[in-house]
């Protein structure tokens, strides 16, 4: 592009900056996750006990937990990534909704009633009692923590792509951000900290996503219009069948993809069990897994539905070919802020929504990670297990603190590995499948020892990491997009009615980012 075009390109961005309107939104959800933080202090203050820190005594209400378990998984990796993968491949991924259903069925009957049962506070606890080897538990743990780290920075970094779309704020400042408030009301408020501030996030990211999908399908001529745009364009999708394993999304992978996922984020995961563990009783955490499971399926088809939406409207000039975003995952946010920034207060309830998701995942991860690291490498030494509870309660503020200063550090990292969804579910794949295997193995067959368990999980381990390592290195190759078409675009000293990404924001990094 010339100098002159980019010129033109930077003078058109001036209106599509954040009103008065949109920061203030947007600095409202700011100030009332601290609040709520501050709030569950003072409330809890002469209560303190790594129960009432960890697993709010195993006393809470339902609901709140019930929005908690929904934010803490559905994260801006979702709200970014899942309407980059429609709009890139099409809609066939959208049947692991059907697969979410069998696997609830797993959870719900075989592995919360043995966790809840056993009145854990960390997993991981049930490795030493099922296989009696602290080593196997140990690994385990240390497994799940770095996966959580890994996916605290991927979620830091997700957002820091939407408020440099419409702002000046780096990735850095806006990661820097996001640490420092959500490591703020983690630390001194706990898991009802962390729960509470988690239903005031799900609304927003609910809303905010419903907002722009709303806008934008009335813009375009409705649903119905919406739709056939996308499947003239090859993007509808649903029953392939074939068998090949080679082909990216078929309905059988899809399919067992959402069974694996359901076990993979809700039964074997932390963040989740220490939700299940905070209420009173094992019914009403199983009430709240099917609960999770209707809240999981429509919030998701609105996310894949937003991806049809961004398709249409681009349908004819796509703004990763024509350059007007560097990373696929800059889509949503760019438009909103190309077709929405004329609607005072709407670019801003998207990006609270977004950073919603975001606080709400990281904060969960946060708490879990802490749980962990107290629960299976600190709690039973004699020196941590000689202190008052007030005293053990502070160690797990501290380490809480130093958990999301870690975060941020991850955010840098996970910027240079590329596309948001390929990246998260590769990583925490290499590290959880071997996990997952052990548990369920400890929990389907009785015959499996200590041996066998350590065995399994070292070869798992090593070969999972030896692929996605590999994938880095030398490179996996990219899976075949759908077409895209640019025939629509306008010429650069004609886009007066677009509002593409200043140059300085899309090239947010100096190399290409290496193919998965």
């Amino acid at each position: 592009m010339s100098a002159d075009g980019e010129e033109v390109l930077k003078d058109a961005l001036s209106s599509s900056r954040f009103s008065a309107v949109d920061y203030t939104m947007f600095t409202l959800m700011l100030v009332a996750s601290v609040g709520i933080g501050i709030y569950s202090a003072i409330v809890s203050r002469g209560k303190e006990s790594t129960q009432e820190y960890l697993l709010g005594s195993r006393s809470m209400s339902p609901f709140p937990v019930a929005l908690s378990l929904l934010g803490g998984v559905v994260s801006s990796i979702s709200v970014l990534g899942n309407a980059t993968e429609v709009y890139m491949f099409g809609t066939q991924l959208c049947v692991v909704l059907l697969g979410v259903v069998p696997g609830c069925v797993l959870v719900n009957k075989l592995i919360l009633p043995i966790f809840y049962n056993l009145n854990l506070v960390s997993i991981n606890q049930y490795i030493e009692l099922r296989f009696r080897s602290p080593a196997l538990r140990k690994m385990m743990t240390l497994c799940l923590t770095i996966k959580l780290f890994f996916i605290m920075g991927i979620c830091l970094y997700a957002p820091s792509l939407a408020l440099a779309a419409v702002t000046g704020l780096s990735t850095w400042a806006s990661m820097l951000i996001m640490g420092a408030i959500c490591t703020f009301y983690i630390t001194i408020g706990g898991v009802k900290a962390v729960v509470y501030t988690d239903v005031l996030q799900t609304f927003l990211m609910f809303t905010g996503v419903l907002l722009v999908v709303i806008i934008c399908s009335v813009d375009m001529g409705g649903l119905s219009n919406v739709w056939s745009i996308a499947q003239q364009g090859g993007r509808i999708q649903f029953f392939n069948f074939d068998p090949s394993p080679f082909v990216r999304h078929t309905f059988w992978s899809t399919f067992v993809f959402g069974v694996y996922l359901m076990i993979h984020i809700v039964g074997l995961n932390q963040p989740c069990y220490q939700r299940f563990a905070s209420v009173g009783t094992l019914q009403t955490a199983q009430r709240l897994c099917w609960s999770f499971m209707v809240g999981l399926c429509f919030l998701w088809g609105l996310l894949y539905f937003s991806g049809l939406v961004a398709y249409a409207t681009y349908h004819s000039c796509d703004p990763l070919t024509s350059g007007r975003i560097e990373k696929p995952d800059q889509i949503i946010p760019y438009l909103v802020m190309d077709k929405l920034a004329h609607l005072t207060g709407v670019p801003g309830i998207f990006v609270a929504a977004v950073y919603g998701a975001v606080l709400s995942t990281v904060s969960t991860c946060a708490n879990a990670i802490a749980c962990m690291i107290w629960e299976d490498f600190l709690r039973e030494r004699p020196y941590f297990a000689s202190m008052t509870s007030a005293a053990a309660t502070n160690i797990l503020k501290l380490i809480s603190a130093v958990t999301g200063v870690l975060a941020v550090f991850m955010g840098v990292l996970a910027g240079q590995l590329g596309n948001i969804f390929h990246v998260t579910y590769s990583v925490s794949g290499a590290f959880l499948a071997p996990m997952q295997g052990v548990y369920l193995a400890g929990m389907c067959m009785p015959w499996v020892d200590s041996k066998g368990a350590v065995t399994g999980f070292l070869a798992a381990f090593c070969y999972n990491m030896w692929v996605v390592i590999g994938k880095f290195v030398r490179g996996g190759g990219s899976p075949p997009r759908l077409p895209l078409s640019t025939d629509g675009c306008l010429s650069p000293l004609n886009l007066t009615t677009t509002t593409p990404l200043p140059l300085s924001l899309v090239n947010l990094t100096t190399t290409p980012p290496p193919k998965l």
